[in-house]
């Protein structure tokens, strides 16, 4: 949500607090306007970010500013202070959800302030949960700090961060579901060796998982492993059978449309370039 859509001055200011890390300016608006624990800024749908509270702007999720500041920390602290004294009703609810938004975004992590924040979060009654949204957004690290704060140890967490020593058993006690999502996480992340072992447990080479899984919703586990860039990835995919004509759900490409877009992105390095190349030839064969 833009911050130009705020209307409300004072919840604006408190807003603008948070991002420039102004604590003084912060911790008085807080005491002249203590409903500020408990406001939501009500606005048209917005998708995962509709009617925020201010602790949610902590994370800079979805990105307005692409920047946190150095005390985001202390910032964070200060509006957990006054919604535990003003509305301790709305605890809960605030923490859970603001530290989705931390360990699924973008800039905490870049900014090294993601493990510090999911730290604060916890520590104050946040739950932890699985870790999935974290990973799901190359949030490797937070993914770590969530289950060894108490996280659920999940097949696909397990998978992701390349814990065999937990694979035993979370395969032993797996549903179908939970090797699917499990499926799709190695592809995302380009693990050849997690592929080979989840293919012998019994999962959908070629689903299209839809919303719920995280990771890339819209498309197969042939689309994610092109898209991790491991050439061993989407070869034992497609020696294990999966059809390279399926397209993704959103853009409409195959796997081999993928590979080719990665090169052209500009997000794309020139080593990076080189392995979507090859993964090109390598589909244009088959």
């Amino acid at each position: 949500m833009p911050q130009s859509a705020i209307t409300d001055a004072i919840f604006q200011k408190a807003v603008d607090a948070v991002s420039s890390g102004d604590l003084g300016e912060l911790q008085h608006l807080l005491a002249w306007h203590p409903h500020l624990a408990s406001y939501r800024h009500h606005t048209p749908d917005d998708g995962y970010f509709k009617q925020p509270y201010l602790l949610w702007f902590i994370a800079d999720n979805p990105v307005e500013h692409d920047h946190l500041p150095e005390n985001i920390t202390g910032i964070a602290e200060v509006i957990i202070k006054t919604i535990r004294q003003h509305a301790p009703e709305l605890l809960q609810e605030q923490m859970d959800y603001a530290l989705g938004l931390v360990a699924t975004g973008r800039v905490p992590r870049e900014h090294g302030v993601q493990l510090d924040l999911i730290d604060l979060l916890i520590d104050n009654g946040a739950k932890p949960g699985s870790g999935i949204g974290a990973l799901a957004h190359n949030n490797i690290d937070a993914a770590q700090k969530l289950i060894d704060r108490g996280g659920d140890l999940t097949l696909a967490a397990a998978v992701c961060l390349r814990r065999t020593d937990w694979l035993p058993a979370l395969l032993e006690h797996s549903n179908p579901a939970e090797r699917q999502v499990a499926f799709v996480a190695a592809a995302f992340y380009g693990y050849a060796d997690m592929l080979s072992l989840l293919l012998k447990h019994g999962v959908d080479i070629d689903a299209l998982p839809g919303k719920g899984y995280g990771f890339h919703s819209h498309a197969t586990a042939l689309h994610q492993a092109v898209s991790s860039g491991s050439l061993e990835a989407v070869k034992v995919l497609v020696e294990a059978g999966a059809d390279t004509n399926i397209p993704d759900l959103i853009y409409h490409g195959t796997p081999l449309g993928w590979a080719v877009y990665m090169q052209n992105t500009g997000e794309t390095g020139e080593r990076d370039k080189e392995k979507f190349a090859l993964i090109e030839t390598y589909l244009k064969d088959k």
